[in-house]
């Protein structure tokens, strides 16, 4: 998708964003017979209504205010879903966007919601030249859109799309080994340098959490570490992004169910694709922050020589575990990466990972639950760019009682709590891990999507880049 400034309306295919009815006498581009026929339409409590002017379609947008402001922003977006299903439909290329609404950001998040639903991954699909999206560029009117605006768009709608397309690879192409490239493609492509540990590397560190989750694989295991440094960084020790990189996940030996479950495993890399998006969206946009990623990365399979329930393994950290369930795996390469992140004495550490069902469970697809140890402005921070981006927060406590319940009897801890409050459990779980300012992401209710929802494609969602990414954008302001 491509994003540009023009002076002025085109005359090809324009969309008019409004505020109310009495904005309908400004629509320059339509007839007053057009304008009679809007009115009437916005009566009739319509919100989008096309023209076809037979060489092309004008349409008008009229924003409804909702209960507040981030409501009426993800209205807007879901409008721009609709609009570029209108685009598609009608096989155009280009629209452009003219809003003389009092909304300063309508026309952005209205591109946002056309951009991100016009994603398709249909690198294996034969007919995919058929079955492509037609549009391909959105142009906004000059008083429409900041420069700014502008160019952020376009870096967020990239670093999302290189997101999905990493959690709707296939393992038969996305291994540790191809995940670690793709990181270091888009390293070199955005510009911050990346390093891999290959599994021999990840062996004399002794991390082993992840060696203990790859025993099952015959395929090597990688770590790959991230770091953007610009010379003005306004933070004076690094923030550190951890991703899970569980290329795929059959659950070990404590085997999943295929249907509705193991089916969809490939995205147990959603954290990875989250953080390496994220960071390639730092770099473009050139923020004054000092930031590093980890992304830990294996399969997690019950062949060769896996691990298996009532093995006591030992992590980076030295600290001993009882594992009583091979597919809380998770927890225990996020450890590995979360131990690693001390040497940096970092100033925050933020982890996002496809950990739990019972995060899903507790809050489905519309919200994430996260849980830390950062102070409270920094998560109030956090739930402000949840709110701005719709990518809503649902903070868990980290209460001492979740932890006894991790406590084992041979071991200094067991990978599993119970039936009851596994979210927080395994929170509390890395939280052992953790010395520094720490927030926990649990994604599993929103990193894969079954069918598509508004401008949230099916597959891969990169559910929570935009929250990140604005968090940073906003770091040190609070």
């Amino acid at each position: 998708m491509e994003f540009k400034i023009v002076q002025k309306p085109s005359k090809k295919h324009l969309l008019y964003i409004i505020g109310n009815a009495t904005q309908v006498a400004q629509l320059s581009e339509i007839s007053a017979q057009e304008q009679t026929f809007v009115a009437d339409m916005l009566k009739q409590e319509h919100q989008l209504i096309s023209i076809n002017q037979y060489n092309r379609f004008v349409f008008v947008y009229c924003i409804k205010d909702k209960k507040t402001d981030t409501q009426t922003s993800e209205s807007i977006r879901k409008a721009g879903a609709e609009m570029q299903n209108i685009c598609n439909r009608q096989k155009m290329e280009e629209l452009t966007i003219h809003n003389i609404s009092e909304n300063a950001h309508a026309a952005y998040h209205f591109a946002e919601g056309m951009a991100l639903s016009n994603y398709q991954f249909l690198k294996y699909r034969t007919e995919a030249k058929k079955i492509a999206n037609t549009l391909r560029l959105i142009n906004f009117t000059k008083q429409s859109i900041t420069v700014k605006e502008a160019d952020q768009l376009n870096i967020l709608t990239e670093a999302i799309y290189k997101a999905r397309t990493l959690v709707n690879e296939p393992l038969n192409f996305l291994t540790a080994a191809q995940l670690a490239k793709e990181i270091a493609a888009m390293g070199k492509e955005a510009g911050f340098k990346v390093t891999t540990l290959q599994k021999a590397q990840i062996e004399a560190e002794k991390m082993g959490g992840i060696l203990s989750v790859n025993r099952g694989s015959i395929l090597p295991p990688t770590f790959s570490v991230m770091e953007y440094k610009p010379r003005k960084a306004i933070n004076k020790a690094p923030i550190v992004l951890v991703g899970k990189g569980i290329v795929y996940d059959t659950g070990g030996l404590s085997l999943k169910p295929t249907p509705a479950s193991m089916d969809r495993m490939k995205s147990d890399m959603s954290g990875a694709a989250l953080v390496t998006a994220a960071m390639y969206a730092v770099a473009k946009m050139q923020l004054p922050l000092h930031v590093i990623a980890l992304v830990p990365a294996t399969e997690n399979r019950p062949g060769e020589n896996a691990y298996v329930p009532g093995d006591i393994i030992t992590m980076y950290s030295g600290t001993t575990v009882e594992v009583l369930n091979t597919d809380a795996e998770g927890r225990l390469v996020l450890a590995d990466a979360l131990h690693w992140a001390k040497r940096y004495k970092p100033e925050l550490v933020i982890d996002f990972a496809t950990l739990t069902g019972a995060a899903a469970a507790a809050i489905g697809e519309h919200g994430i639950v996260c849980m830390g140890t950062a102070d409270d402005a920094t998560k109030q921070s956090f739930r402000n760019s949840g709110d701005r981006q719709y990518e809503r927060l649902a903070e868990f406590p980290l209460w001492d009682e979740y932890g006894d319940m991790i406590k084992s009897e041979i071991a200094d801890l067991k990978n599993i709590g119970g039936p009851y409050g596994g979210a927080i459990t395994a929170g509390k779980f890395l939280q052992h891990f953790t010395e520094y300012p720490w927030m926990h992401f649990d994604i599993a209710g929103v990193s894969f999507a079954t069918a598509k929802r508004n401008y949230v494609t099916s597959g891969g969602t990169a559910y929570g880049v935009r929250m990140l990414v604005d968090f940073l954008m906003h770091y040190g302001k609070h």
